[in-house]
């Protein structure tokens, strides 16, 4: 439950699609920087003389600074107001990525992937805290739920976007089109209105900024929630950073063949957000939650079948991938909202470690649980099975918090 009950006045007409639509394209910045290039990683590897293990390390800078970014755009959103964050945070963007596309050695190309991953992070936590200002409880749900659906849409259109531009012009026309989205981004936030009321404006003093983060920390419910979402994603989010490694070398496809992998995941996703959207008005968030966890749970059941059963084959792996992204899209904009009604005065800086947490597990995925898992399917299964498990377990922890402060 809630700590404090202040809700914001929602606001209403034009302004909420507007602001959902732009919180969508704004989330989808993370995926595509994500996504694009993994088709481009055998050239990269030649054009730079490094390995596959050296090059899946770009994806994890850009994920740790992703996490550790979150936790200043956050706070300084609830200083400054969130759109100019989002103007800033996607300037640094637009550079970042013409620098990738300009670098000349690795040593450049990680360091600017360090910038990209800490600018990305800046539109994704104001546009979430956007959507929570302009909504009520239920209306931010279905809202949330939009987003994801839109979201979703990243993930099926960066690999396969970024494979027709790798094998038209080079895989440095990846980043140029990033840098290009990126600008695309600053125009349409040009024509949006500030979401945060001067009565919300927080300090940004580091003593202030600290003391809202320990609180977030020491809030048992909080914490057990975002890290309950955090693991569950990182099932799902195994198979996104290792899909190289399970198109070129589990199912022995080529550069344009990733969209056997992420168009049906993504078809799950928009789904299970859609489905997700259209009960916000008539189940409660944790039932929401309950009935995702148990899509999940299906999804992770058939993966182990198939993994111990039959031989490597798209169907085989897909399959249960695109249920699992159907159970993922129903729980997130709920536990989202949860969260961040934790802190109603914070929600900048709820949302940011929030995306913290989402975003360290998912550079400790890559970093770690990929390179571990990559040299056999199973592994890949087991990996998603403990995840989950540990999701469960920290559901059951927040939902125990709740009895605990209501009895």
């Amino acid at each position: 439950m809630p700590t404090q009950n202040t809700e914001r006045q929602p606001r209403h007409g034009d302004t909420q699609h507007h602001l959902t639509v732009i919180a969508a394209l704004l989330s989808m910045l993370g995926p595509f920087s994500i996504d694009a290039y993994l088709p481009s990683f055998p050239d990269i590897e030649a054009t730079f003389g490094i390995s596959r293990a050296v090059l899946s390390q770009s994806l994890a800078v850009y994920l740790f600074a992703f996490a550790v970014s979150t936790l200043f755009w956050g706070p300084l959103s609830d200083r400054i107001g969130r759109r100019l964050v989002i103007m800033t945070s996607l300037s640094l963007y637009v550079l970042a990525s013409a620098g990738c596309a300009l670098a000349a050695d690795t040593y450049s190309f990680m360091l600017l992937r360090i910038l990209q991953g800490f600018a990305a992070s800046g539109g994704l936590i104001a546009g979430r805290a956007m959507i929570r200002d302009a909504h009520d409880a239920n209306n931010a749900r279905r809202a949330m739920s939009q987003v994801t659906l839109l979201f979703a849409l990243a993930p099926a259109i960066a690999p396969v976007l970024g494979a027709w531009l790798h094998d038209h012009f080079g895989w440095r026309s990846v980043f140029w089109s990033l840098a290009g989205f990126g600008i695309s981004l600053i125009l349409l936030v040009t024509f949006i209105k500030e979401t945060l009321a001067d009565e919300y404006r927080q300090s940004f003093r580091p003593v202030s900024v600290i003391r809202v983060y320990k609180q977030t920390i020491k809030h048992r419910q909080y914490l057990s929630m975002i890290l309950s979402l955090s693991f569950a994603f990182a099932g799902i989010f195994l198979y996104i950073a290792g899909a190289p490694t399970i198109i070129y070398d589990f199912l022995g496809l080529g550069s344009d063949d990733f969209g056997w992998q992420f168009i049906p995941m993504v078809g799950g996703l928009m789904l299970g957000a859609y489905i997700s959207g259209r009960l916000a008005h008539r189940w409660s968030g944790t039932r929401i939650i309950y009935t995702g966890f148990g899509v999940i749970v299906l999804a992770v059941l058939f993966n182990l079948f198939q993994g111990a059963l039959l031989d490597a084959s798209v169907p085989g792996i897909i399959g249960p991938l695109v249920i699992y992204a159907f159970g993922i899209a129903m729980i997130m904009p709920a536990i989202t909202v949860q969260a961040l009604d934790c802190f109603p005065k914070n929600r900048g800086a709820a949302a940011s470690m929030q995306g913290f947490s989402q975003m360290l597990t998912n550079a400790t995925v890559a970093s770690i649980a990929v390179p571990l898992l990559h040299t056999r399917i199973q592994h890949f299964v087991l990996g998603q099975l403990a995840f989950l498990l540990i999701a469960l377990m920290l559901w059951y922890f927040a939902q125990r918090s709740v009895v605990s402060k209501t009895g």
